[in-house]
Parts: structure tokens; sequence; C-alpha cells
């Protein structure tokens, strides 16, 4: 009897299945892409076709869902979770009751059609067991706006006109999935749901009808709010209220973002985000926003990404820092409180632990919007998150009321066993997560090589350098080498001229607006310029001392205001060197003011200490290849200096160490992540040498 390979017996039925599977990912990605129909890693979408089960060669039908935590509009076909359908819906048999319907989320694990792919999320059995080929369910403003309106079943209704059913708020599982499907087949001229205090649901026949019914929900939705809202939704503009210009209100956030750090960093640290689109300063502005942002969010992607409320300062745009300082204090006080009681009118003795009491989203008047993560990305999000909120409250607002979902409810899904379980999931962060660090002179050289360590370790790192356009090319590699989506999530490039305040200054403002604060400083910015004492000029002394102990000085300076305003502890780190100790021929300036370098490490560490701030220094020896200095006449001088070649300075520099080794940017970059990446907790006032051992530089 013949044979057929299983290559040969699943050509047809693969080619199908890839055909599916590539229009799937090309309907997600365009959705994805369009902020008005849903946010980052909100919503899902997925087909259903066939597939050839490797064992039996039969025919099987499949089903293609986006897994758990994807995005769809950067989806490929590794985020996809495929299953296999009849198993899927075959749980209805099994199905517990609403009640017990997350234990049906562990039985997906044995639907899955082989290994790999992504993990099955809650959404998975609204797919499966609504009866259509191609089912979208999005996050839209404009679809969240009437699902979360006081009369939302009445507006479906009057805005569909029957092609669209209104769904009441339930949580998503499989009961829900259930809901739908039943209202598919209840409904055979409908394209979709709306989703009380959720979302939209739509499908098609094809994948290009699925879109389409889906693009055309939000699109009737849209239209229909913009045509028929109220003049004014949030009210009229309140007296003071209103944005700042906007120089100023930059310097204002840039004044707030440590204190507000500080209050969102109480319970963990957090990396923070600033906004001030005209969507967040107009909402502030207006009368009813205090109203509106106590009912707080009520998509679930919206809340578990923002906290169920923002904390928002009730004081108006003109209020002095010093009022404002002291007003958010109280504020977050009572937050902190108001969150406790939350938790604890709902928690159960099954729940899992609270995550913490301080808000993730802070509001000010005539400012903008402070948000919070354990990364930038996560921060940035949670602000797109809650300008949709702001979207959502002024679509319903102004053909009807913002009816947001109950509170318990709310609390369902917060504090929901499976997203604790996703949480845990998570990999175990880097050493030097939700650290935001300032590395200057770092386009190059040893400044270059610590930058890249530190983000490779998990900190946002500022690359500040006199000439910007190389400071910012080297943060783009920097965040590339970490595979950041988004660059800016990681490493951003500032001008700095360290021996000018108002540029320091600059530079720390820029921090602080990217990241929300500071934890770690590199004083790394230098130049040499190697003379005998009868030789060196009034220039060449003011220049180095004005780059490296001046600069040092005033970095120092504007960092501590921020450490301390933040109440985080924090590092300082001067690359200083092993010339600060050792008396070398023909170099007068540079070791002096290395000296200055080194003693402002322990003036520092004394001053600061009570602040928590940690105050170190590092002294590298005859760092040749890959220095800036060295290849700016440095090391042509030392050579000369030495009778020796300048290629050959490295070797030479070696070979009078005790362990006979150069030394590289590299090896300056790993004693910086020791001091600051947490197993020297205790350790402050050092110098550590990374000179390959210079027995004349040991300190003493």
């Amino acid at each position: 009897m013949g044979s057929v390979s299983m290559t040969d017996a699943t050509t047809s039925t693969t080619a199908s299945a890839s055909a599916t599977v590539a229009a799937l990912l090309a309907r997600s990605n365009a959705l994805g892409a369009d902020p008005r129909f849903t946010n980052y890693a909100g919503g899902n979408t997925s087909a259903k076709g066939t597939g050839t089960d490797p064992v039996t060669g039969e025919d099987v039908e499949l089903l293609w869902v986006k897994g758990s935590g994807g995005d769809l509009g950067t989806l490929t076909e590794q985020g996809l979770a495929v299953l296999r359908l009849d198993r899927v819906r075959a749980l209805r048999g099994v199905y517990p009751g609403v009640e017990r319907e997350d234990e049906v989320v562990a039985a997906f694990d044995h639907c899955l059609f082989g290994r790999g792919g992504a993990a099955p999320s809650i959404d998975t059995a609204m797919h499966a067991l609504v009866d259509a080929a191609h089912v979208d369910h999005l996050h839209p403003d404009a679809g969240i706006a009437i699902a979360c309106a006081a009369d939302g079943e009445k507006l479906t209704e009057t805005v569909f006109e029957g092609r669209v059913v209104w769904v009441p708020w339930r949580r998503p599982g499989f009961q829900l999935g259930l809901d739908i499907a039943a209202v598919k087949e209840a409904n055979p001229q409908a394209v979709g749901t709306i989703l009380g205090g959720h979302g939209i649901t739509a499908w098609g026949a094809t994948s290009a009808e699925a879109e389409a019914n889906s693009r055309w929900i939000i699109e009737t939705a849209t239209a229909h709010l913009q045509a028929n809202s109220v003049p004014e939704p949030f009210g009229p503009v309140l007296d003071g209220y209103q944005a700042l210009p906007v120089a100023e209100r930059r310097a204002r956030a840039a004044a707030l973002a440590p204190l507000v750090r500080g209050i969102a960093s109480h319970d963990a640290p957090q990396v923070g985000h600033f906004t001030d689109s005209e969507v967040v300063l107009d909402f502030l502005s207006r009368e009813q926003h205090p109203r509106l942002a106590a009912l707080g969010t009520s998509c679930p992607d919206h809340f578990l990404r923002t906290k169920v409320k923002p904390l928002v300062l009730d004081l108006p745009a003109t209020a002095s820092v010093e009022a404002v300082t002291a007003r958010l204090g109280e504020l977050h006080e009572a937050y902190r409180a108001d969150y406790q009681a939350y938790y604890d009118r709902h928690a159960s003795a099954d729940s899992p632990a609270i995550r913490g009491a301080d808000p993730l989203i802070v509001l000010v008047p005539g400012v903008g919007m402070f948000s919070f993560g354990r990364d930038k990305q996560t921060a940035r999000v949670a602000g797109e998150f809650y300008v949709n909120a702001i979207n959502v409250m002024r679509g319903a607002e102004g053909v009807s009321s913002y009816s947001p979902i109950e509170e318990a409810e709310k609390f369902r899904i917060e504090y929901w066993a499976l997203e604790e379980a996703k949480l845990a999931r998570m990999p175990k962060p880097k050493p030097l997560a939700t650290r935001i660090a300032l590395v200057t002179g770092a386009a190059s050289g040893i400044g270059k090589a610590i930058a890249t360590r530190l983000a490779a370790e998990g900190a946002c790192v500022v690359v500040a350098d006199l000439d910007l356009a190389k400071a910012q090319d080297a943060a783009a590699e920097i965040a590339g080498a970490t595979g950041a989506k988004v660059s800016t999530d990681v490493a951003i490039g500032v001008a700095a001229d360290v021996s000018s305040p108002v540029a320091v200054a600059a530079a720390v403002e820029q921090a602080v607006l990217a990241f929300g604060g500071l934890d770690l400083v590199v004083n790394n910015a230098g130049l040499s310029i190697s003379k005998p004492l009868l030789e060196t000029t009034e220039r060449d002394w003011d220049l180095q001392h004005d780059v490296m102990a001046k600069g040092s000085f005033l970095v120092s300076q504007a960092a501590a205001k921020v450490l301390i305003t933040q109440g985080m502890g924090g590092d300082i780190v001067y690359i200083a060197s092993k010339n600060s100790v050792f008396a070398g021929p023909n170099n007068i300036a540079y070791s002096a003011v290395k000296a200055d370098q080194a003693h402002q490490v322990r003036l520092l560490a004394a001053e600061l200490g009570g602040h928590g701030i940690k105050v170190n220094g590092v002294n590298p020896d005859g760092v040749v290849r890959g220095s800036g200095i060295f290849a700016g006449g440095w090391g042509a001088q030392r050579a000369k200096t030495y009778g020796i070649p300048e290629e050959e300075l490295g070797s030479f520099y070696a070979q009078r160490t005790l362990l006979k080794r150069e030394v590289l940017p590299e090896h300056v970059a790993n004693a910086v992540f020791v001091l600051t990446g947490g197993e020297l907790s205790h350790t402050t006032g050092l110098h550590v040498p990374v000179d390959a051992g210079v027995a004349a530089a040991f300190l003493r």
C-alpha cells in the first residue's frame, strides 16, 4: 500500500490557513494603528479556518485569536493563540456557571492546537462561541461613550437602528461569550454589539466584512456624537483654571514633576510621563472636571492602567508652587486613605493583596497630566488611556450623562485572580528598572559605555552632551540595543554645556519632563590638555576646571534638588581618575581638577547622606580605545610624554599595571553599575579604581 508524506498531504490546507492568518494580521494591524478604533494592547481579533491535524492528516477547524497582552497594531503570527474550535465550543457542556467561570480559562490550555503561540486571553470564549468566521472586539472612544452613557441602551437603538445590539455590562469571560453568541443568533440582521461599560464587538463572514463592520460601528457612533453633542459637555471654563502659556506651564511641570513622582512612588518606585495636550488642558479648565474625574474610568483597559480614578489638584493654575506643594501632600494622604477604604469595602478573604494606594494619574489644572508606571512605556500608555477616558466622558456627557460601571465591578476586574496571575507571569524586573539616569558627556567613549550599560540593566537614560545631534544619535542607538519599540521610552539625547548653569538646568528639566524625575547621575563630561607647568596657560587651567570641577558641581547641585524633592534617595557618581591621587608628569591642570572632583565625592557623600543619596567615584586609568579624550589629542600628548608611538599607548598603559590588562570604557561602565545596581546599598564616599592595578594610585 502506498503512502503520502505529511508535507504533501497538508499543502493545500496549510496554504488556506496561511491566507486566513495573513488576512487576520492585516486587519488587526490596520485597526490597531488607528487610535480612534482601539488603544494600545486593547481589544482582540480572531479568525476561524481550516488546518490539518498532523497526527491524523485530517482537516480540523481552528480558531486564531490575539493572545493575552498583545497589541493589535503590532500583532504578528507569534502573538496569536491557536485553538481547536470544536474543543473550545465543547466547553459549553462542562461550563460550571458564571460564579465559577474563571475555571474555564485553565481549560483553554487543553484546547490549544500544537505548541507555541501566545497564551489565550479571557476573551477567547467570545471569539469561539460567536457564529461568525471573523470577530473583532475593540475599545473605541466613541463606542465606549455610548456604552458608558446613562441611557446607553436607548442610544444604541437610536444610533444603529437595530444593526447593533446592546449587551448589558458583564465582566469578560465565558458567560459574556455565551451572551454575545445568543444575541447574534437572535438578531440575524446585526453586525455587532455595544457592550455596556466596555466597548464593541463586530463580526463578518470574511475578514474584510468584519473590518468594514467594525469601522462602520465606530464611525457611525462618532458621527452621532459630533452631530448631537451639547456645545460644552464639560461645562463652562473655570476662572483661573485655563492653561498657562507654554513656557510657563513647562517650567511649572518641571518644578512639580519630582514632587509628584515622589507621591506616586510612596509604595513602589515609578517612572513618569508628562502630557499637556489640548484634550487634557481643556478638561481641567472646565467646571465639571472634578465631578467626572471622581466617577472614575469605566472600560477595564482604562482603569487597569490608570486605577479607578486620578488624584486631581483642586487649586487654580495661578496658585503658587508652595501652595501647590502643600496641597498635593494633603491630597495624597486623602487619596491613599480613600483607596485603602475602596479595597477594604470590596476585598474578600481570597482577594489578592492591595497593590499600593498611590495614584497613577495626577492632574494639575493649567499644567497637564502626570502618569506613572513600572517603566516609561507603561507610564506613557497610562496617560494615553486617561486621554481615552476623557474622550469617553466628553462623548457621554455630550448626548446623555457619563455613567461608568459600579465600583464593586471595577474592583472585581482590578483585583481579579486572573489579572493577578498575569502580573505574576511578568518577567522579573532588571536591577535598574524604574531608575532614571542622567549621564554627561555620554555621546561617545566612557560616557556612552556607561549609558549603554545602564539602559541594558533597565534604566531610562538621558544622554547629555555638548553636541545635541550626537547625543540624540547615541540615545537612539542605546535604545535600539534594548529592543525598544519606541526609542524615547528608553533614552533621550539632550544638549548640555556643563559649565553653564542655564544649560545644566535645562538638561535636568528635560530629564524630569521626559521620565518624571532623576535617580542616578553620572558626572562624566571631561576633556584634557597634557602640558608641563610652564607651558600650561591660564585658559588651559580655566577650561578644564570649568568643565570638570565647576561642571560636576553644577550638575550635582541641580540633580540634588530633584533627588531631595522626590524623597527617594539616589546615586551621584563621579568619573574621576587615577590621576586624582597619582602625581604624573606634565599634567598639572588635569590632575588638579580630578583631585577636585574626588574631594567633591567625599564632601557630597557627607552632606547628602541624610537624604538617602549615595555619592561615589570611579578612578579609571589609561582608557585609550573608544575614548573621546584620547582621540581629541590627549593620546598624542601622553604618548609624546612617554616617548612612544600613539598607537602603542594602550599597551604601554597595560604593561605598567599589576594585572597587565588594558582598561576599556566598558570596564568603567561595569564599576558604575556595581555602585548603583543595588548590591552596594550601604556604600557612599567610595572611589573604585578601574586601572588594572597601579600601585602608586592605591587609595590611602
